[in-house]
């Protein structure tokens, strides 16, 4: 095997892998990448047996073709502290040696035989549907604050997808909640698609949503009983779903909540930001008094003080309530326009926040006690 490759493309693809390799595995061939250069074009796959990576780096000078795996941290490492830009020869002299060289440095690498490299062959080809990546990043970016770190209730540590259908349009709809806050966020779909609701875990989550960054087109999607496929231009994302039924978060949604607050979104979210600053401890919560066209926000901490802030606001009741200061900067920071709408009941219900620039998001958030 023998090929050289761009040292930014091979950075990029090989950072992709370090999400997905983990970091502590038990079977050293986990801990490796398989990398296969054939027909002018290099194929790089990452997996921990959940998830499955494959990333192609295309139009590249292939002199030998061949398949091995090497560590990927190590390989990762080298190749980011190379010159940027610059060209990287790789070959394989014997089965165990991969030899990187670029301008004067020369490194050679420990590496299992690609054999050992687990690989699995799926059907994906029925239930297939694409999707704008910038709609799909949305919708991730919406909900993934609110998925659950619980380890008992696993199908909360994920989001969940489905289609729904409104007035004779159809969305695709994803939701997280981890029984404090919920995030509810909904994308047009133009037709009908045959797909089955699933939960995507969290790591996966996070992955698709570093490709996703940096991609602009069209997501191809597929899913068969316990798996989906994710194909973007250059990079293939499969991963393992979560077994287990979502709550009905229909039944979360606050139904009564009449008392509207708007405020500008910037200074809420200065606002909140500074006056936590004053608590450790993120569990004491920002305390709201509201009266008409005012709000005082406070948070009193016995250990370290209290602060408070005063916004002047629109509302037209007088109410007390406190939440959890992270749970507010998480969704204020997800919202694109200039405002934000928060919708109460009474101090012991749970608060409806809504973007006024995107009414295909809502977020339902509960109070503290006390």
């Amino acid at each position: 095997m023998k090929f050289n490759v761009n040292q930014q493309d091979l950075q990029q693809a090989l950072s992709y892998c370090q999400g997905v390799i983990e970091k502590r595995s038990t079977l050293p061939i986990l801990s490796n990448v398989l990398l296969d250069a054939s027909s002018s074009k290099l194929t790089i796959t990452a997996t921990d047996l959940d998830l499955i990576f494959i990333h192609q780096i295309k139009n590249i000078e292939v002199v030998e073709e061949g398949k091995t795996t090497t560590t990927s941290s190590i390989m990762y490492d080298i190749v980011r502290k190379f010159s940027l830009g610059k060209k990287i020869n790789l070959s394989l002299s014997d089965t165990s040696k991969l030899q990187l060289e670029s301008e004067k440095s020369i490194f050679n690498l420990n590496c299992i035989s690609h054999s050992e490299f687990p690989l699995t062959d799926e059907n994906f080809n029925e239930n297939e549907f694409s999707i704008n990546s910038k709609s799909l990043l949305k919708l991730l970016n919406k909900c993934k604050f609110s998925v659950s770190n619980d380890e008992t209730r696993h199908y909360l540590s994920g989001i969940y997808f489905h289609q729904t259908e409104v007035e004779d349009k159809n969305y695709l709809t994803s939701v997280a909640t981890d029984s404090h806050r919920m995030s509810i966020s909904k994308i047009r779909l133009h037709e009908k698609i045959n797909f089955e609701p699933i939960i995507l875990p969290k790591k996966t989550i996070f992955q698709l949503v570093s490709l996703l960054d940096n991609y602009d087109g069209d997501v191809k999607i597929s899913n068969v009983k316990s798996k989906i496929k994710f194909e973007l231009d250059n990079s293939i994302l499969i991963s393992k779903l979560i077994d287990g039924k979502f709550p009905n978060y229909i039944q979360v949604i606050p139904k009564n909540n009449q008392k509207k607050l708007e405020i500008d979104l910037k200074s809420f979210l200065g606002s909140v930001d500074r006056v936590a600053s004053v608590s450790l401890d993120k569990k004491d919560g920002v305390k709201f008094n509201l009266t008409k066209d005012a709000l005082n926000l406070s948070v009193n901490n016995t250990n370290s003080g209290d602060g408070n802030e005063t916004l002047s606001v629109k509302f037209d009741h007088d109410l007390e309530i406190s939440f959890n200061s992270r749970y507010l900067i998480d969704v204020a920071s997800q919202l694109d326009g200039e405002k934000i709408e928060i919708y109460f009941n009474d101090t012991g219900s749970p608060a409806l926040i809504k973007d006024p620039s995107d009414f295909d998001s809502i977020y339902v958030v509960m109070p503290m006690k006390g």
